[in-house]
């Protein structure tokens, strides 16, 4: 049986949230948000966490 691959949350500057395996560099502009887990567990942190799809810049204008 394969082992199960282990993700993590990241965020970048516009608070957008993705899924990144844990064993890769993170790409350039993504910092850890410091969740980890499989791909399942970390989309539904995601989903509870990111609320409003707009970026960053976009809700600060329309504040």
């Amino acid at each position: 049986m394969p082992a199960t691959e282990i993700y993590q949350v990241v965020v970048n500057h516009e608070e957008q949230y993705s899924v990144w395996a844990a064993d890769r560099p993170l790409p350039a502009g993504w910092t850890s948000e410091g969740t980890t887990g499989d791909r399942d567990a970390c989309l539904a942190h995601i989903a509870a966490i990111w609320t409003d799809m707009r970026p960053l810049s976009v809700r600060s204008d329309t504040a």
